[in-house]
């Protein structure tokens, strides 16, 4: 962070210049050789701010100018030349970078295909089955936090266990009546998300959530919680597809990505000779 304030500061620097030329417009301020033109601040001020308001922000911005202007001059006379035209190299170098990224960034955008479809997700899942090891525990499950003296919690209980459609449609239109609750139990779920979302879980009755087909009844100052497990996977298992399915694509598009960019990358060059726009004099 330290050299990248510095860069900025020896790039306004190098930038100094363009403040000592003569140029249209009423100075408001000066340091040295160094000028601050009216043009300069035009757009220093937000709309809508009130005079008072407007007149400290400008005097802050002026005073802020000329410290860096004396900031400036204090590095010109103290670096060594070979120290400055070390630093005018890197932030011309930075500033390429700056454009370049922005300008590839918007290329990019406009010209790749984000979209991925199951088929190339299929495939670079297959060749890569050792990178998507688990290293931590999924399950699927379901779970119901209700009142503890609810008339309904016995048949509550039995139709999360047994879970056909109707009893379904049955706990979705009474779900008013509980206090928390999930019902999709199609998607996989760290271990360690159901510990957070359920505050009668903890470390001690953790295991009980890795045991598949497993009913869970807990109980605390807050009612009565019904879990039932659906499924397991545990660590270095492979990971379902339709889990890693967000990294996979984010490869897959990386990928398009850096193919994009080398290519385009030969083609500009490429065209320059062609254009007669790059040359390399012997």
């Amino acid at each position: 962070m330290r050299l990248i304030g510095f860069l900025i500061v020896i790039f306004c620097f190098s930038s100094c210049e363009f403040f000592a030329k003569e140029e249209p417009g009423i100075p408001v301020a000066r340091v040295n050789g160094s000028y601050l033109y009216q043009h300069d601040i035009e757009n220093v001020i937000p709309e809508g701010t009130t005079p008072e308001d407007s007149l400290i922000q400008l005097n802050n911005y002026i005073n802020k100018w000329a410290t860096q202007q004396l900031l400036i001059n204090g590095a010109k006379l103290n670096l060594s030349e070979t120290k400055q035209l070390e630093f005018d190299q890197l932030v011309k170098q930075y500033a390429s970078d700056l454009y370049t990224k922005a300008y590839l960034e918007a290329l990019v955008k406009q010209n790749i295909d984000t979209t991925v479809s199951i088929d190339e997700a299929q495939s670079v899942y297959e060749r890569n089955l050792e990178s998507f090891k688990l290293n931590e525990e999924l399950i699927k499950f379901r779970y119901i936090n209700v009142d503890e003296l609810n008339s309904d919690v016995k048949d509550i209980e039995k139709r999360l266990k047994r879970f056909d459609d109707a009893d379904k449609r049955l706990l979705d239109s009474i779900s008013i009546q509980f206090r928390s609750y999930s019902l999709n139990d199609s998607i996989w779920i760290k271990a360690n998300q159901a510990l957070e979302k359920i505050p009668v879980l903890n470390a001690e009755n953790r295991n009980e959530l890795l045991k598949k087909s497993n009913f869970i009844q807990l109980k605390d100052s807050l009612g009565l919680y019904l879990m039932q497990i659906e499924d397991v996977l545990t660590r270095n298992e492979l990971a379902p597809l339709e889990y890693v399915m967000p990294t996979i694509k984010q490869i897959v598009i990386n990928k398009r990505k850096l193919e994009f960019i080398k290519q385009l990358e030969k083609d500009i060059t490429k065209d320059a000779i062609k254009n007669g726009k790059f040359e390399i004099y012997k």
